[in-house]
C-alpha cells in the first residue's frame, strides 16, 4: 500500500520529463518549417505535411555525415537499434533522400549518403533549426536561452 502522502505528480514534472517534451515541440516545428520550405521537393513536403515523416526521420537528417557512414554508425549515432535505422534508411531511400553506396574502404559494406534532394532537404533542414531556435530564443528569452544550451551542452558532454 503505497503511503497517503505520496503524490504523482513528479512524474510529469522532472527536467527530463520537461527536456522530452521541448525536444518533440523543437522537432514537430522543425517538420512544419520544412513542410513549407520551397526548396523541398513537393512530394517530401507532402509527406512532412500529412504527418508522414516524423522525429524518427530527423534522426537521419540530424546524424548522417555528408560523407555517409554505414548502418551500424548511424544507428549508434542516433541511439536506435540496426534494425529501426535499417527501416527507416529503407524509407529514406525511398523517398530519394538516401542512398547505399559501395563502401571504398571495405568491398562487403555499404555507405549511407545523402542524395542531391537529400542534401536539399539537409539544406532546408538546417534553415528550419535556425528558425525554431530563434523562436525558442523569442519565447524564452535570449539570456535564458543560451543558459540553457550551455547548461544542456555541458550535462551531454
Amino acid at each position: 500500500m503505497l503511503p497517503t502522502n505520496l503524490h504523482d505528480g513528479w512524474r510529469q514534472a522532472h527536467l527530463g520529463h520537461w527536456l522530452q517534451q521541448a525536444l518533440q515541440r523543437f522537432d514537430a516545428r522543425v517538420l512544419s518549417l520544412m513542410a513549407r520550405n520551397v526548396n523541398v521537393p513537393l512530394a517530401l513536403s507532402n509527406l512532412a505535411a500529412r504527418g508522414s515523416l516524423s522525429a524518427s526521420h530527423v534522426h537521419i537528417t540530424r546524424h548522417l555525415a555528408l560523407d555517409g557512414l554505414r548502418l551500424t554508425d548511424l544507428a549508434q549515432r542516433a541511439a536506435m537499434t540496426k534494425q529501426a535505422m535499417g527501416k527507416l534508411v529503407e524509407q529514406c531511400e525511398a523517398w530519394g533522400l538516401v542512398e547505399r553506396l559501395a563502401d571504398p574502404r571495405d568491398a562487403r559494406a555499404k555507405r549511407i549518403v545523402f542524395t542531391a534532394v537529400g542534401l536539399i532537404w539537409l539544406g532546408a533542414f538546417r534553415e528550419a533549426v535556425a528558425q525554431a531556435e530563434d523562436e525558442l530564443r523569442a519565447a524564452v528569452g535570449s539570456d535564458v536561452a543560451t543558459v540553457v544550451a550551455l547548461g544542456l551542452e555541458a550535462y551531454a558532454s
